[in-house]
Parts: structure tokens; C-alpha cells; sequence
């Protein structure tokens, strides 16, 4: 986007994330997921990054966290409680590594510790001559809230240490099964944890299980971070753990360990978000100092978010292999969930417009156990001006004007006219064995329909879950009639990618057109992850095609049934490295060969690179000509100059 754009989209994200930010830090309230306001967060921090002219003092990115409440009195920090900035990728925190090797001496980090991030309420404690005597929350970094009297009620905080003074920093919080016992109005344990310690009443906060882990010793004599984190337990506080903290230099080694925490972390007895990466040489720390408002020697790791936001950039629709029209939102690329996110079913015309969901809007998606994202909801705050309600019969009638689609009485699903399961599916798997395609023996017309009626194969998958005895079994087979259809179909688990795109039916991708696919993206992943923009640089494909393909490949039952096809060794081959002879030619084949037919001498070329086109332009290499080749093609190609190939030049190009 542009600068204009920019200044735009950067306003109405800082009104949305002050309002969270108030609700959340100051109120108590939650009025979206923490995981969904740092992927907003993200994106202010990225534009800003982009155009750092844009920034101003009040901006979300400049400031710690929400002011402190006026109830409490407000004390000012000796030294400043900072926040972390936060990063989302191993490549992020690369960059943090390498940037701050700039900076030190030697240019290279000897060691760094990590410690697991808690989801609490930040508070700072101090002694003086060993005594508990004071608790000030984090409030904006600078000044925060003297809550001594509610936090001196936390057991597992020590009244009395042995050393002299001290400031002892940490997380005030409540375990997930405590909460889970009383969480009444509270929508999280972080939102229970704060409530109880903003409370005027000591009692109400002596009378919840909350609890203090402590992440940092303000004392000058501390050399590193683990030392600190050591003596921490050493005078009686509760840390993460030993089993959460990491220390070393290998920065594998480091993401190696933060993965495995994020694996278990929901069976911990805590709520978390990621991990705290920090150099653990405190005087580097300290030498490197601040950047605006967060410190240069730690970053916030995130674990890979369950929600995450982004913007719809067109809604397109699906015909199933039941004939059920399922539109599909496409977004700006997002990670979520440790994958990057496409796209997501909207299931139905209902749901959009339970949703309200429009080209354009931010939305937040998210993952609850399933494979396939879904839409959570719309921030109709950062709605774009001019935005149109979603049509769904219209764009039923744009991308397929040839098909009617009706509504049943009492149902939320559009389907096609005269179109049950059964028959698409039967329709489906010919196609994906007829010749044009895989070119699969033995799987016709009524084979097929003995299969798909026996209840032997009720998705294409299921081919190669067949076995000969159950074949054997049915009317029209004998056992070495199904044993040849059992090896025909194992010989074609790993086609060309052309090949199996073709034979997938997806709707105006032909043969020449799955060829250019599969040139373009090399492996069948590629083509899956393919944005709207990667398949329009693709010079024979149209806006109208690319929509069709991004569809076929976002519906829920297409992405199940090449998950099932992976894991039962049926994938198409990765031709990413390899070089094709006739790359960038083009023929056209006219006339009958003696040797083959034309479908196969056109599949020929193909699988060597070349575009086969039916009609002679310019740009035509060579006309491959057979016995009575037509008229017009020679004709237009002796005008223009186009040389002719016989039979035997043919065989001996492509290697007969």
C-alpha cells in the first residue's frame, strides 16, 4: 500500500488497539484474544518500520502499557519496567541476533537464556534490610500502583530475604485449574489475577490462589540472567522452573528447546504465549540499551498464535464433490498455528451474513483443533469505505453461469440442479482415470459405477485403499481382473504434476493449462500455497481460471482428500529442479500419425516442456504434420513463415 493507504490503515489500528489496550490493561476486560491484538500489534509495528515518518509519541508501539488507576497510589519505578518487542519467527529473531552483533564487541552473542512468558499481572517487589515493605505494578513502565497491602497476602512470596535490598520483578498469576473453579465473570486467569489484586478489599485478594513467579533480580552485582534467575530461588522465590529455562549458545540448540515447550505448554499449570530470549551477559544487556520504548538485548518470542488477523481480499465459491457451493475467503498470507494461512470456508450464505464478512475487511481467524481455518469475526472497525455486502447468488451466476443452483427448503447450502453425490463422484473418478488425464486401465464407466455403488470407494482416495480379495468380490470382477486394476492403479501413485492436476477436475484447468501450472510451481505444495497474484503471472491464466484453482484448492473436502492421498503414498512428482528440452516452444499438431494418436503426441511434448496450442500464431515454433494435415493451419503457417516437422523428425525429438 501506499503512503496515503498507510496513514489510513495505521489510524484505525491504533484506535482498535487503544480500545483493547484500555479494556484489557486498565478495565480488566477483554474484549478480543490476546493472540488476535498482538497479530494487529504487528502489523502497526510493521508499517511503522515502513514508514517511520508516520510514528507519533501516542502511537500503541510507544508505550508499555495502560495507565495507572487513580485509585491506587501511583509511585514512580526506580528503573523503568520495560516491555518486550515481540517477534513471531525464528527468521525474526535471526535479525534480532545479527543486529545486535553489530553492536557488541567481538561482533558475536556468547550465550543467551531463555524463561518461559508468563500470562500475568507484571508487579515489582523490594526489600530493604531483608523486609518485604512495598508491590507497584508495572502501569506504564514509569509509574505504576502501590498494591503492597493485596500483594503482601500472596503466599508464596517471601516476607523476609537475606539480603539487605532488593528489587524482585515477576508475573502475579492464577494456575489454570484454579481459575477454571472460580472464574466467574473473568474471561481469562490474567483478567482474574489482575481483578483480584485491583481491589481496594486486602480480603478479596487474600481469599484467591493467586500466585507470584519471579523472572528478574534488580541488583547490581547479578553478571548474567541465569545467575539472577538462580539466586532468585535461592531466596525462596517461585520461578517458571527449572525445566522452562534454557541457557547456551547454540542457536539451534535454543529453537530445538523453544519448540519443544510450545509441544507441551498446554499441559502446563500456567497460561502462556512464548518465550523470553535474552543475552544473558546483563552488562551487554544493559550496554545495548532502549529502542524507543523496548529494550535491544530481549525480544518476546510468540508460540505460533491459535488467532491471528489479516484481510480478506476476495470471497470465492467451491463446488464440491456433493455438488454444495461453499464459499471461500482469501486473505493476505498469515501465520497462525505455525502454518501460513490462505484462505478459509465461510461453509455457507448464512454464515456470510451472519458474519458480514466483505472484500476488504480485517478479520480474525483461528484454528480450534482442526486443520482448516475459520473466520471468527469481522473488526468492522477497520472496515475500507465503500465496502459491499456479499451477494452470494450473484457470484454464483459470475463464476458459474452455465450451472443452476438451487436452495432446498430448510437448508443453508446452495447445490447444483440434478446433481446428486453419487454421480459427481462417479463423474469424478472416470475423469481422474480417462486418458486425458492418468490414463488409469480398467477404471471405465462401469467399473467406476460398481466401485462407487458397492460402497468400495466413496472418494477418489479410496482407489488406493483397494485390495484385490474385495475387488475380486464384486459381479464384474474375477481375481486377475482385479489384481490388473490393483497394479494399475499403484502405477500411477506418483504421475507427473501436469498429469494429476489435470486428472483433479478443477473447473477450466485443461490439459495445456495444468501443464503451465506445473512448470510455474514445480511440486504440488507450491501450487497449493499459490496466492491470487503468483497464478496471474502466469501469461495463459485469467483472473476467471485463477479464481477456480484458488478455489478448488481452499475447499475443506479438496484439502481432506489430498491429505488422505499423501498419507497413502498417492502424490504427484516434485519436478521443481527440473529442465525441460523444449521449454518455451510451442507447437501444433494437424493431420493423423501413423505411430500414435494426436492426444499422445500432444502429451508428448508436454511432458519436454513445450505449449501445444490448436491454433496457429506468430509465436508457433514449428506444425508437427501428419497424413492429410488441415488446410488452414499449413496455410496460415507457410504465410508466416513457419517451418513444418514430419512424422519421423518428431519421433527423433522426442527421442523414438
Amino acid at each position: 500500500m501506499d503512503k496515503k493507504e498507510a496513514e489510513k490503515r495505521i489510524e484505525k489500528l491504533r484506535e482498535l488497539i487503544n480500545d483493547y489496550r484500555y479494556h484489557y490493561h486498565v478495565l480488566d476486560e477483554s474484549i478480543m484474544s490476546e493472540a488476535a491484538a498482538d497479530s494487529l500489534k504487528h502489523e502497526l509495528s510493521e508499517l511503522e518500520t515502513e514508514y517511520p515518518e508516520l510514528i507519533t509519541p501516542d502511537s500503541p508501539t510507544q508505550r508499555v502499557a495502560g495507565k495507572a488507576l487513580d485509585k491506587f497510589e501511583k509511585v514512580t519505578h526506580e528503573k523503568r519496567m520495560i516491555s518486550l518487542a515481540d517477534v513471531f519467527s525464528t527468521a525474526e529473531v535471526l535479525e534480532w541476533i545479527h543486529r545486535n552483533e553489530k553492536l557488541i564487541p567481538g561482533g558475536k552473542i556468547s550465550e543467551f537464556f531463555t524463561d518461559i512468558k508468563m500470562d500475568g499481572l507484571a508487579c515489582s517487589l523490594k526489600y530493604k534490610d531483608g523486609i518485604f515493605v512495598q508491590a507497584v505494578t508495572r502501569g506504564d513502565g514509569l509509574v505504576g500502583e502501590d498494591v503492597t497491602l493485596n500483594v503482601k497476602t500472596i503466599q508464596n512470596i517471601p516476607l523476609k530475604i537475606d539480603v539487605d535490598e532488593a528489587e524482585v520483578r515477576g508475573e502475579i498469576i492464577i494456575f489454570k485449574e484454579d481459575f477454571e473453579k472460580m472464574k466467574g465473570e473473568f474471561a481469562n486467569p490474567r483478567n482474574l489475577a489482575a481483578g483480584s489484586i485491583r481491589q481496594l478489599d486486602p480480603k478479596i485478594a487474600a481469599s484467591r490462589p493467586l500466585k507470584f513467579i519471579a523472572y528478574d533480580l534488580v541488583k547490581p552485582d547479578m553478571p548474567t540472567w541465569k545467575e539472577a534467575y538462580n539466586e532468585l530461588r535461592r531466596l525462596g522465590f517461585q520461578t517458571s522452573g527449572e525445566d522452562k529455562v534454557w541457557k547456551g549458545s547454540d542457536v539451534d540448540g535454543m529453537f530445538d528447546y523453544i519448540k519443544k515447550l510450545d509441544e507441551y505448554r498446554k499441559g502446563l499449570k500456567f497460561n502462556t504465549d512464548g518465550m523470553v530470549i535474552k543475552i544473558n551477559d546483563r552488562k551487554i544487556y544493559d550496554d545495548l540499551g532502549i529502542v524507543g520504548k523496548t529494550p535491544r538485548g530481549a525480544v518476546a518470542y510468540k508460540f505460533p498464535a491459535e488467532e491471528a488477523t489479516t484481510v480478506v481480499k476476495d470471497i470465492v465459491i467451491s463446488i464440491g464433490r456433493t455438488g454444495a457451493a461453499t464459499p471461500v475467503a482469501l486473505f493476505e498470507p498469515v501465520l497462525l498455528a505455525g502454518t501460513t494461512v490462505r484462505h478459509a470456508s465461510l461453509h455457507n450464505a448464512d454464515e456470510i451474513a451472519r458474519l458480514d464478512v466483505r472484500v476488504g475487511d480485517t478479520v480474525i481467524i483461528y484454528k480450534a483443533g482442526d486443520i482448516i481455518p475459520q473466520v471468527k469475526e469481522v473488526l468492522t472497525t477497520l472496515r475500507p469505505e465503500g465496502t459491499l455486502k456479499f451477494d452470494f447468488e450473484k457470484a454464483l451466476k459470475k463464476q458459474y453461469p452455465e450451472l443452476t443452483f438451487v436452495r432446498p427448503e430448510g437448508e443453508a447450502v446452495y447445490r447444483v440442479k440434478g446433481e446428486d453425490s453419487d454421480l459427481i463422484l462417479k463423474r469424478a473418478i472416470e475423469y481422474y482415470a480417462s486418458k486425458p488425464a492418468l490414463n488409469i486401465e480398467g477404471l471405465g464407466e462401469k467399473n467406476v459405477v460398481a466401485l462407487v455403488d458397492s460402497g468400495l470407494v466413496k472418494s477418489i482416495a479410496d482407489l488406493y485403499r483397494l485390495k484385490i480379495t474385495d475387488v475380486a468380490s464384486l459381479e464384474r470382477f474375477g481375481e486377475l481382473s482385479a489384481k490388473n486394476l490393483i497394479n494399475a492403479i499403484d502405477e500411477n501413485r506418483h504421475p507427473k504434476l501436469a498429469k494429476f492436476v489435470t486428472a483433479l477436475g478443477i473447473r477450466h484447468v485443461g490439459a495445456q493449462t495444468a501443464v503451465s501450472l506445473a512448470r510455474k510451481f514445480g511440486n504440488l505444495d507450491n501450487l497449493m500455497n499459490a496466492t491470487l497474484s503468483d497464478l496471474l503471472a502466469i501469461s495463459d491464466i485469467g483472473e476467471v481460471v485463477a479464481e477456480s484453482i484458488l478455489a478448488w484448492f481452499s475447499d475443506e473436502d479438496n484439502i481432506r482428500l489430498l491429505s488422505e492421498m499423501k498419507k497413502l503414498g498417492a502424490w504427484p512428482e516434485d519436478e521443481s529442479d527440473v529442465e525441460l528440452p523444449l521449454n518455451g516452444k510451442s507447437y501444433i499438431v494437424t493431420g493423423t500419425l501413423a505411430s500414435m494418436g494426436r492426444e499422445e503426441a500432444e502429451d508428448k511434448l508436454r511432458e519436454l516442456g513445450a505449449v501445444v496450442t490448436s491454433s496457429v500464431t506468430k509465436n508457433t515454433t514449428a506444425l508437427i504434420v501428419g497424413e492429410k494435415p488441415g488446410k488452414s493451419k499449413t496455410d496460415k503457417a507457410d504465410k508466416l513463415g513457419i517451418p513444418r516437422i514430419s512424422e519421423a523428425e518428431f519421433l527423433k525429438m522426442i527421442g523414438k
